[in-house]
């Protein structure tokens, strides 16, 4: 009888209602993420069996490891989409990126060079995990007027701001939106990336979430957790996470 009383949440042993991954490192050989075409192939695969009806992958684009531009991703992308097709794979799949906010980055945004987005204005970007950026609002701020809207990866594993979490409020306050991992719910980033996942999730700070995928034993987490699929169960009834409405 107690079951007519408990809050019915999305059935999770995938994740179809996301419908699409917005966050992987799926173009071979490009970044730190996939080495091969093979293994990039068998990551689609395991994305697909989780529900996934989209992907967006985002390759780094970091000046120092990893000068990746709208030539080489779109170039690298056109080869996966022509496996996927050869691999009958049942997927949609596009090519952002997540821009390092960087003095390369700073320049970009000056010289108005078109940047990969997830959809429409939609632009993912991620810090150092070692140490804030001294200019980052202001560099937000031209972002926006140049009109895009950003995205901030996974700001659950920037710990240096755990001692601070009002840097969250003001991001937030100046627009900015939140991409959280999965992996983070798994505590794959370790206790310190969890807890603040957990605080941004009560304060309802998330608009989408992304599985972050690099290699296959991100793949075996994400199927295997219990406790992503009972944290996403959560967030999804939150009615907050925008991936099925905005990508």
């Amino acid at each position: 009888m107690f079951t007519l009383f408990r809050k019915k949440t999305q059935p999770l042993s995938d994740f179809s209602a996301l419908r699409c991954d917005m966050h992987s490192h799926l173009i071979p050989g490009v970044d730190d993420g996939s080495p091969d075409m093979d293994t990039s192939i068998r990551l689609i695969r395991g994305l697909v069996g989780l529900g996934y009806k989209k992907i967006i992958t985002t390759p780094h684009v970091l000046s120092d490891m990893f000068p990746n531009n709208r030539v080489s991703i779109l170039g690298g992308l056109e080869k996966v989409k022509a496996a996927i097709v050869e691999q009958k794979i049942d997927v949609e799949f596009s090519a952002a990126a997540e821009y390092m906010m960087d003095g390369e980055f700073s320049k970009m945004i000056d010289a108005n060079e078109p940047l990969l987005t997830l959809n429409g204005n939609l632009v993912l970007v991620e810090l150092s995990l070692v140490v804030p950026s001294i200019n980052l609002k202001d560099m937000l701020f031209r972002l926006q007027i140049k009109g895009y809207q950003p995205v901030l990866a996974h700001p659950e594993r920037y710990l240096y701001f755990a001692a601070n979490k009002d840097w969250y409020e003001q991001m937030k306050d100046i627009g900015c939106w939140f991409q959280l991992n999965l992996l983070s719910l798994a505590k794959h980033y370790g206790k310190g990336g969890y807890e603040l996942a957990q605080f941004l999730i009560k304060k309802k700070y998330i608009n989408l979430v992304g599985t972050d995928l690099h290699h296959e034993g991100h793949l075996h987490i994400l199927q295997n957790s219990t406790g992503i699929r009972r944290e996403l169960g959560i967030l999804l009834d939150s009615g907050l996470i925008q991936n099925a409405t905005s990508l």
